[in-house]
C-alpha cells in the first residue's frame, strides 16, 4: 500500500502467515529488480522497466513495462501481477496510486544503508525468501564493517546531471555512501540542488565525482570541469555503486576501497 506524504519512512504492505506468496511480480526499480534475481525469483518476476539492466538476461527476456517515471499501465494490466515493487523517489506517486488499482504495491524509501538492509529483509519476507534475504544482509553488513575509513576526510561533490549541473545533497542514499566511502559531502543543503559553476567553486571541494547515471558523464566532461576547478580532482565513478541499494551493495564496499586507494596516491 502507498502511504501519504509525511508518513513513516518505509511504506509497508504487511504479509501474514496466511498471505499467499506472490506468483507474478513486477519491479519498477532497477536495484530492486536485481535483488529479486539474487533471491532466486526468476519465474516469479514477469515485468521490469527499461532501466532494469541487471541481470542482463532478464533485461533481454523479461517484459518491459516502460520506464521508472513513465510506466505503461496497460502493459502492467496485461501481465496480471499480484505484487508490484516501487520506490518513493524513483517512481511517480500518481502512477503508483493508479497501479494500486491493479495489484498490491510495496513502496520503499531509501535514505541510508540501514534503510536498504530493511528493504531487503522486507522484500525477502513478502516473497517467501526470508532466509536468503537475511544471509544477504549479513554479508553486506560484514563487508561494510570491514571498509576502512581514511584518517582525513576529503570534501566531495557528487554530480548526477549536466546542463544544469545537479548534485546529490544531504539525506540521500548517495550522500550516505559518500560518507561510508570516506568523503564528506560538500553540498550543505537540499537533496538534489542545481548548481551554477560559481556555486560549485564556492563549495571548496577537494574532489568532484561524476556519476555514470542518470547522466552518462564521460572523461571529456571530467577534463572540462578540471579546467574550471583548478586544484580540484574530478573523476568519473560508477553510479550503480553509489545509488543501487539492493544486492549490488555486495560490490559497493570493495569498489569504495579501490577509490580510497586511488586517491591515496
Amino acid at each position: 500500500m502507498v502511504g501519504a506524504p509525511g508518513e513513516e519512512k518505509h511504506y509497508r504492505m504487511r504479509a501474514t502467515d496466511t498471505t499467499p506468496l506472490p506468483a507474478r511480480i513486477i519491479s519498477l526499480v532497477p536495484s530492486q529488480t536485481e535483488l529479486l534475481y539474487a533471491l532466486g525469483l526468476d519465474e516469479e518476476v514477469v515485468g521490469i522497466t527499461k532501466f532494469c539492466v541487471h541481470p542482463e538476461h532478464w533485461f533481454r527476456t523479461k517484459t518491459r513495462i516502460g520506464g521508472t517515471k513513465q510506466v505503461h499501465i496497460d502493459r502492467v494490466k496485461m501481465l496480471a501481477p499480484d505484487l508490484i515493487l516501487a520506490n518513493k523517489e524513483e517512481n511517480e506517486r500518481e502512477q503508483v496510486m493508479e497501479l494500486q488499482k491493479i495489484a498490491p504495491v510495496w513502496v520503499s524509501d531509501i535514505h541510508q544503508l540501514s534503510d536498504a538492509l530493511q528493504m531487503i529483509q522486507e522484500v525477502g519476507r513478502l516473497t517467501g525468501r526470508g532466509e536468503p534475504a537475511s544471509l544477504l544482509c549479513k554479508k553486506i553488513e560484514s563487508i561494510f564493517r570491514a571498509l576502512p575509513v581514511p584518517p582525513v576526510r576529503r570534501r566531495a561533490a557528487y554530480l548526477i546531471w549536466k546542463d544544469p549541473y545537479m548534485a546529490a545533497g544531504p539525506d540521500t542514499f548517495i550522500s550516505d555512501m559518500l560518507q561510508r566511502c570516506g568523503w564528506t559531502n560538500a553540498v550543505p543543503t537540499e537533496r538534489y540542488p542545481v548548481l551554477t559553476m560559481e556555486q560549485l567553486r564556492a563549495l571548496g571541494c577537494d574532489d568532484v565525482f561524476l556519476s555514470s547515471e542518470p547522466y552518462p558523464f564521460r572523461e571529456k566532461h571530467a577534463a572540462a570541469l578540471m579546467a574550471e576547478l583548478p586544484g580540484c580532482r574530478v573523476i568519473c565513478v560508477d553510479g550503480e555503486m553509489f545509488s543501487w541499494y539492493g544486492s549490488r551493495l555486495l560490490y559497493a564496499a570493495p569498489y569504495f576501497q579501490q577509490l580510497q586507494e586511488q586517491f591515496a596516491h
